[in-house]
């Protein structure tokens, strides 16, 4: 068997207080109304996670595997539901103890069944978030005691048990990202197909900015159908995306498109060595960055650009996250959704100045984006 995983002894009741330095979670940011979508929301990042053909391949020594991980935010779903139910009931309950490193080691997590793993999860994350819609209005202020003394009313354990599944689920993200990943692979050539229509103004404004001739980075090339387009502006673009399937289909059609990932990969352009970019372009794509890896990803791609340089990406408008299967891609993709106050915070953190935020509705009229013009600062 593979290296012990060494036990997390931290009391995480500080996040009720304060925001997670590490997956972001900002309890002040969550109400109780909220939680049972939450709850659904991450239980499709673990059904995701787990199709993964070595989700139960440990990342490291000693850290858990996606699956092992999966398997611990079930047990955590049918531990909550138990001490919810036992509140609301109860006067003053005490819990009664979990351990839950010991629980990985008797339960053999790293040799349960993924696809197993998958059905319990959401069964368990479905029950649990039916229970927090069965908490009476007035019930929300009810107490209950861990075996260690610590005191919860239902509220503040329920907001303590999201940050449980979603800070795991950040622990997970690089498995959730490739999922994303091949779910394009699966779907690259349906996907070209199916995305014909370019932001022509949204182009022609930014060709226009930059100039004839002007260096551009383009993050999330897809099928090419950006990168044809700033090229008929005039502009000379670097075609790239995460996605293998996407640069095999561009290479294929005569685009010099790169495979790479702008949260880890060199972004020097090895045709032009040492030589930043004028410009990035980014449509449609930095939406299914982690929100806490989106920061680390915008100061990569300023620290890539020349002073005065350009960046125009798009997002969704949103709360959370969320896996869909919607438009031309049949597998699951998450999406990382923003409001424009957080999004714009981010960017000048990142090192840009931001010239615009707009929002707009979607070719469909139902998706709400925003679109950001940035310069470096």
């Amino acid at each position: 068997m593979s290296e012990s995983v060494v036990p997390d002894t931290k009391d995480w009741t500080w996040v009720l207080d304060e925001p997670c330095p590490e997956c972001g979670y900002d309890v002040s940011a969550v109400t109780v109304d909220r939680i049972p979508e939450v709850i659904r929301d991450n239980a499709t990042t673990w059904e995701a996670v787990l199709t993964l053909e070595d989700a139960a391949a440990r990342p490291a020594p000693g850290t858990w595997s996606p699956l092992e991980y999966a398997c611990h935010v079930r047990d955590v779903h049918r531990i909550f539901e138990v001490r919810i139910r036992l509140m609301v009931e109860e006067d003053e309950p005490t819990f009664a103890n979990w351990d839950q490193d010991e629980t990985a080691i008797a339960e053999r997590y790293a040799e349960q069944d993924p696809a197993t793993v998958s059905v319990e999860l959401l069964d368990a994350a479905e029950t649990v978030a039916e229970r927090y819609e069965w908490v009476p209005p007035g019930a929300w202020s009810r107490r209950g005691f861990r075996s260690n003394g610590s005191e919860f009313s239902v509220e503040s354990l329920g907001l303590y048990h999201l940050h449980d599944v979603l800070h795991h689920a950040w622990d997970v993200r690089a498995a959730v990202a490739r999922a994303t990943v091949e779910a394009y692979d699966a779907s690259a050539g349906a996907y070209r197909d199916g995305t014909s229509g370019v932001p022509i103004e949204a182009v022609a404004e930014f060709a226009a900015q930059l100039g004839v001739g002007a260096r551009v980075l383009e993050i999330g090339s897809a099928g090419g159908r950006d990168a044809r387009a700033l090229e008929a502006g005039g502009l000379s673009v670097r075609p790239t995306d995460v996605a293998p399937g996407f640069v095999e289909l561009m290479r294929e059609e005569g685009l010099a498109a790169d495979l790479l990932d702008p949260l880890t990969d060199d972004l020097d352009d090895p045709g032009r060595p040492g030589t930043p970019y004028d410009g990035v372009w980014a449509n449609a794509c930095l939406l299914h960055v982690d929100r806490t890896d989106l920061p680390v990803v915008l100061r990569r791609l300023a620290d890539a650009t020349a002073p005065g340089g350009l960046l125009r990406f798009t997002v969704k408008e949103g709360d959370g996250e969320r896996w869909s299967t919607h438009g031309h891609v049949a597998a699951g993709r998450r999406f990382t959704f923003w409001r424009a106050e957080p999004l714009a915070a981010a960017v000048r953190a990142s090192g840009w100045e931001v010239e615009s935020l707009e929002r707009y509705l979607g070719s469909q009229g139902e998706q709400a984006w925003l679109d950001v013009r940035a310069r470096k600062a």
